[in-house]
């Protein structure tokens, strides 16, 4: 079997279906030979102005990246586009967070040294402070409507699609990077650098396919759109869009800057839509509230699909309720790992555990062997096979987090779960998330889960305090429903009822909003930064 490049798939698509959508954004319909056009011209005017590959693969270390970045500041219009432009200038592209301040956007340029930035014009304006920069030899600006002025040094889409007419001797790799930096909830974002063929396969629904023939019956008869509905800067955005763009399949791109959940159930009506992507409780919330105030002809619809971020049981109930046609999934995984897991619930048939893909195993606590099926141990989730070559420019980090166990190299995800005797995964959370208080330990997640299904809460956090009694004790910071009254003593005994006395929080401290990164995933740096310290409390309630 052969492997494949991104590009290389896409082009081959656009020789069997040219005429058929790829991207659907607000007013841009695209189709895949317009796409493989606009690629082709986005790489050879990058490789034109010298960025590229300048070390192979094999000739450095797996922290290592012998390519040129290209950061993308973008929002979802084009966003595919410039990712497959960027491989197919053997160039990595890199996704940005423009959700950042322009400090933590500067920090990341600064690890990152990009060559070239492709920004949204509007986002141009916003980091202008950090924008050009040392080392930034090209950027190009995408028009979004906005009548922010361009930055000076800028070049537009255009102009350099204009630019990037003349083809030029560029053979991209199956090797070639490709960079996901992590959403930085509990820390700096680091780069995880894969191979392109293995995120593919991984994380795009691909394959290794053994002529360009597979490729084209594969495509010939396509379902319903997919509707990416989150951010494409974050993995699990990238990788639904891409899972089905890279198989024939017809894409809507939501165009919005911030969910609209209106918007979001009035596009997939629009567009007829058969399977719809979100973002855990930071989407369910709003699109539930929605489809509870009006209804909306959404019986194309077959599946909803779930992940980056926890979705809590009361939601996953309640949008089971209101769409009773639909199969719920929940995926599992992250930016080290790639699509993990996925669980599958239906309005009559539950699911609390997760299937595993391909590779995906059990390490024991000590991280010295492999857990087999209803071992009654909670270890670490881990992959095998096909994982990312490491973290960018951190050679210490890339042997911490990518092992060899057993003589078997892994990447470990840094969440706990245990092998039930069908061999599915329960999860607990992830270990930077766990609370040691007086000897015992707490996954923040279960607590969380609670808090989240008593009716006046709308969200929830749990974060660890030192303690001179317990060493951390558990602190909840709680949003609750436009108008509720909540009674600190009810939250107190619902987590009696549903956990053990001391996963309960010793203090319940009720905020205007829980803050969430723009992935849906909670800024646990922002929460510990509202949670004081215990000598400086007048008293526990």
């Amino acid at each position: 079997m052969r492997e494949w490049t991104i590009g290389g798939v896409v082009d081959a698509i656009a020789e069997a279906i040219p005429d058929r959508l790829m991207t659907v954004c607000g007013s841009r319909r695209s189709t895949y030979a317009e796409t493989a056009e606009r690629t082709r011209r986005v790489a050879n005017f990058l490789s034109a102005n010298g960025i590229g590959a300048h070390q192979e693969r094999d000739t450095i270390d797996g922290w290592q990246c012998g390519q040129d970045r290209v950061a993308l500041i973008m929002h979802n219009d084009l966003y595919p586009d410039m990712v497959i432009g960027a491989l197919k200038a053997r160039a990595v592209p890199v996704n940005v967070n423009f959700n950042y301040a322009p400090r933590e956007v500067d920090e990341l340029l600064a690890y990152l040294r990009p060559r070239a930035v492709i920004f949204h014009r509007s986002l141009g304006a916003k980091f202008a402070d950090v924008l050009p920069r040392t080392g930034v030899e090209v950027m190009i600006s995408i028009d979004d409507g906005s009548d922010a002025p361009e930055l000076t040094g800028a070049v537009t889409l255009d102009d350099a699609l204009a630019a990037g007419d003349a083809d030029q001797p560029i053979t991209p790799s199956p090797d070639d990077v490709m960079m996901i930096c992590t959403g930085g909830t509990t820390g700096r974002p680091k780069g995880v650098m894969w191979r392109q063929s293995d995120t593919y396969v991984v994380s795009m629904n691909g394959a290794d396919h053994e002529s360009v023939d597979e490729i084209h019956a594969k495509v010939q008869h396509a379902g319903p759109p997919w509707f990416a509905v989150s951010p494409l800067m974050h993995a699990a955005g990238m990788w639904t869009a891409f899972a089905a763009l890279l198989n024939g399949q017809t894409v809507i791109l939501y165009d919005k800057p911030t969910l609209d959940a209106a918007a979001v159930l009035e596009t997939a009506e629009r567009e007829k839509v058969g399977l719809m992507t979100m973002v855990g409780d930071a989407y369910a919330r709003p699109l539930i509230a929605e489809l509870q105030r009006r209804p909306y002809d959404l019986s194309s619809l077959f599946a909803i699909g779930t992940g980056g971020a926890a979705t809590n049981q009361r939601h996953q109930d309640a949008l089971l309720e209101l769409l009773p046609q639909i199969t719920l999934i929940n995926g599992y995984g992250s930016s080290e790992t790639g699509n993990m897991a996925f669980g599958r619930s239906l309005r009559d048939d539950r699911k609390d555990t997760f299937e595993r893909r391909d590779g995906v195993v059990l390490l024991s606590e000590d991280r010295t062997r492999f857990l087999e099926p209803g071992e009654d141990e909670i270890g670490w989730v881990a992959r095998e096979g096909r994982i990312p070559l490491g973290y960018f420019d951190d050679a210490d980090a890339t042997a911490r987090t990518f092992p060899v166990v057993d003589g078997r190299r892994v990447v470990i995800s840094g969440d706990r779960a245990s092998l039930d005797a069908d061999g599915t995964i329960r999860l607990y959370g992830r270990d930077s998330l766990v609370i040691n208080t007086g000897g015992e330990k707490v996954f923040v997640e279960e607590v969380e889960e609670v808090l989240r299904a008593h009716h006046g809460v709308a969200d929830a956090l749990v974060i660890g305090r030192d303690s001179d009694r317990w060493g951390q004790e558990i602190v909840a910071l709680v949003q609750k429903q436009p108008d509720a009254v909540v009674d600190p003593s009810a939250l107190l005994d619902a987590c009696h009822e549903a956990l053990a006395r001391y996963k309960a929080p010793k203090e319940f401290l009720f905020v205007d909003r829980v803050r969430r990164l723009g992935n849906g995933k909670a800024d646990y740096r922002w929460a510990k930064s509202q949670v004081a310290p215990q000598d400086t409390l007048a008293g526990q309630p």
